[in-house]
């Protein structure tokens, strides 16, 4: 049956079903939940980076920062899935995908990538500035042929995954500013130990999944879970005075302290309740890490975009 959402742009037009299911293909290659993620880093970035008030800012600027950061990271998504499209239909999380399941062509995911992450980088380079556009360009190498290969090398490649995971905020600062200052390190530094935690529940996870597609990554070599459990409890705990240095520069005041500090404190208690499951005898292990591997990625998906809300309400 078709969603509501499909059966509206039926109505409105009218073309074949076949149609706007190829055009769901295209959006779900882009990776619209990480891409979202970057452009959604990128615009605080250039708010908080923006000297003056509100209403003297560049729409035109803005809303070329975030097409341009969309078409990259839609494009660095859908070329990562051609890369990876063998393994990606080893694995059940992701073999319904476009590519391994059959529904989008190896060449058209291609084209599809190289063109709209190309236009992504011309629309930066030459409609924002070209330190954004710079920027973009290592981000997308970085996530291509840095963090794609060594996934299948080494558990190095999530540290590594993290530079262009982290990135966006300092295209978005270099947006504002057309330069890079040390505030915008904190972005950086904030974005960069967020993933950890994010990732690793997540793979945790699916471990099987990768081990299945051959992946070596930290969770599939550690069977205790203790390497990762470690990882892990680093990065929160490490998240707390990090995130905190914004108020400290001045970039932010009482509320973004007082606010950012408590989500911190609740993310790291899921980081140790993840942590402190592997040491109960009670139950099934697996299904009892898993659960609270499941709560820490939500609580992950909670923390980034509440710190980055203080960060633009509380900007002075």
């Amino acid at each position: 049956m078709i969603g509501d959402a499909e059966a509206v742009a039926v109505a409105a037009f009218p073309y074949p079903r076949s149609t706007w299911k190829s055009i769901a293909d295209y959006i779900e290659l882009m990776k619209p939940e990480l891409t979202s993620l970057s452009v959604l880093t990128a615009l605080c970035a250039f708010y908080v980076a923006h000297t003056g008030i509100w209403s003297s800012i560049d729409t035109w600027l803005v809303t070329n920062l975030a097409l341009g950061t969309t078409l990259v990271g839609g494009g660095a998504g859908a070329l990562n899935q051609y890369l990876e499209r063998k393994y990606d239909g080893m694995m059940k999380r992701t073999e319904k995908r476009p590519l391994p399941s059959g529904r989008l062509t190896p060449e058209a995911v291609l084209f599809f990538g190289i063109f709209i992450s190309s236009a992504g980088l011309v629309e930066l380079t030459f409609l924002v500035n070209g330190l954004t556009g710079f920027l973009a360009v290592v981000t997308l190498t970085t996530y291509l042929f840095l963090y794609t290969p060594l996934k299948r090398i080494s558990p190095i490649a999530t540290t590594i995954g993290g530079i262009p995971g982290a990135l966006p905020p300092m295209m978005g600062w270099a947006a504002a500013r057309n330069g890079i200052s040390y505030e915008v390190i904190v972005f950086f530094a904030i974005l960069f130990l967020w993933q950890m935690p994010h990732f690793f529940s997540l793979a945790w996870l699916y471990k099987k999944d990768y081990a299945r597609a051959g992946y070596k990554l930290l969770t599939v070599e550690d069977e205790s879970g203790t390497k990762t459990s470690r990882h892990i409890l680093a990065n929160c705990a490490a998240l707390i005075p990090i995130s905190l240095i914004p108020s400290v520069l001045g970039m932010t005041s009482t509320v973004y302290f007082i606010g950012t500090l408590v989500a911190g404190i609740a993310f790291l208690f899921f980081g140790i309740m993840f942590a402190v499951s592997f040491f109960s005898t009670e139950g099934d292990k697996l299904a009892r890490t898993n659960f609270f591997a499941r709560r820490l990625f939500f609580a992950s998906l909670v923390y980034l975009p509440v710190i980055l809300f203080l960060m633009v309400i509380d900007k002075r």
